[in-house]
């Protein structure tokens, strides 16, 4: 090979020490999910309070994204990325301690919240900037953003719901692979060619009173998380009296599966994005309505297939959304200011890991079919929303590629 192949390889690879560390955050995110039935019994607590644990993590992570975000792009991406490792890993430490108070369950989620919010803020923007020097880099940097993230998602529970149905101490040893893996991490980030020559500005995040981004980004931003929390936080727990002794490895497979639709369907939404943000987005909402719906029927039958059929075409709405999210992002950043733009998408739309908080803590007096059917309603008026929005406004310039 050539130098100038050399070079081009280089080029190419650049962007997966800065991907391994957005995995690795994503893996201490999400690892805690198939564990919610588990700490039900060990702490005898009912389901609203395993699921105000869960949606803690958005209380930390919204000021993690808009600390993180600003403060890479006037200091540098490598230093916010590794603060976010060694945040994620404090973060898994505390929550080792878990199975002796549900106080170190919220400690724990709210410092993986943080972690989250910087290490992904950061780290997806680096992805990004990496990413523009390889070929087709400009349209693989927001794909290979949501690989990264969602890889993490994905083999996060499935590695603390393996530990967890089948080795000792399941409130201990779960975590465990996340510590190994947060430390096989810095020295990656560390040879990780720095992108961000950082800035004298303030930290305000610029772009977020565009119209654009207030009147398609915004609506968008809840149903990215949104759909993934109704999918692998709520549903199981509605049809766990029928999974007998398989309710954790029930758990741990459909938060699995989400992932896994969720970077499948990562290439056809980039296809579909060519032929424009509106293309994109209606196939994310529609994805989105149809998984409710059938969630609904779900809930309606208490039928294990039907949840996991639900959690495929939910987390296929996740990635799309997803990556029509952060392509949308990309465009609108100006030159340094991506990483801000990208964390203030990205707080507005880890609100909607919240989801399954307010269903839980009110089915008991509005029936979970009738929840769901409601959400469906309130994705198709922001399909209508969105779709008016992005036919009516214009993308402002200068995007990103004019760096």
């Amino acid at each position: 090979m050539d130098e100038t192949g050399v070079l081009q390889r280089r080029r190419d690879t650049a962007w997966r020490g800065a991907g391994v560390a957005v995995a690795a955050v994503g893996w201490g995110a999400q690892q805690f999910a198939p564990l919610l039935l588990v700490y039900r019994a060990e702490l005898g607590v009912g389901a609203a309070t395993v699921q105000a644990v869960f949606a803690v993590y958005v209380v930390g992570l919204v000021p993690g994204l808009l600390f993180g975000g600003p403060v890479s792009d006037r200091w540098g991406r490598r230093p916010v990325a590794l603060a976010a490792l060694a945040a994620s890993g404090a973060a898994s430490a505390l929550l080792l301690a878990g199975g002796h108070g549900v106080g170190w369950l919220f400690a724990g989620r709210l410092v993986a919240g943080f972690a989250s919010g910087a290490g992904f803020s950061a780290g997806a923007a680096w992805v990004r900037e990496l990413s523009a020097g390889s070929v087709g880099g400009t349209e693989r940097g927001p794909r290979r953003a949501t690989v990264a993230m969602t890889a993490g998602f994905g083999l996060g529970p499935l590695a603390a719901g393996v530990l967890a149905q089948w080795a000792p101490a399941p409130t201990v040893l779960p975590y465990l692979p996340h510590l190994a893996l947060t430390l096989a991490a810095l020295p990656l980030v560390l040879r990780t060619p720095e992108t961000s020559a950082g800035g004298t500005g303030g930290l305000r995040i610029a772009g977020v009173t565009s119209r654009r981004f207030r009147t398609v980004v915004v609506p968008l931003a809840p149903w990215v998380f949104g759909v993934v929390a109704v999918g692998i936080a709520y549903l199981p727990g509605l049809v766990a009296h029928r999974l007998g002794g398989f309710v954790l490895l029930f758990c741990t497979f459909v938060t699995l599966i989400a992932a896994a639709a969720g970077i499948s369907v990562v290439p056809l939404a980039r296809r579909v994005a060519r032929g424009g943000t509106g293309q994109l987005l209606a196939v994310a909402m529609g994805l989105a309505i149809a998984g409710l719906l059938v969630a609904a029927a779900a809930a309606a039958t208490t039928d294990p297939l039907l949840v996991v059929a639900s959690v495929v075409v939910l987390g296929a709405a996740y990635g799309c959304c997803q990556v029509c999210g952060l392509a949308e992002v990309q465009r609108m950043a100006r030159p340094g200011q991506l990483a801000g733009l990208t964390a203030a998408y990205q707080a507005i739309s880890y609100i909607g890991f919240a989801a399954a908080l307010p269903l839980a803590a009110v089915d008991h007096a509005v029936a979970p079919p009738v929840l769901l059917l409601g959400l469906a309603a309130l994705a198709a008026l922001t399909l209508a929303g969105t779709s008016r929005a992005v036919r009516t406004s214009t993308v402002p310039e200068p995007t990103l590629d004019s760096k």
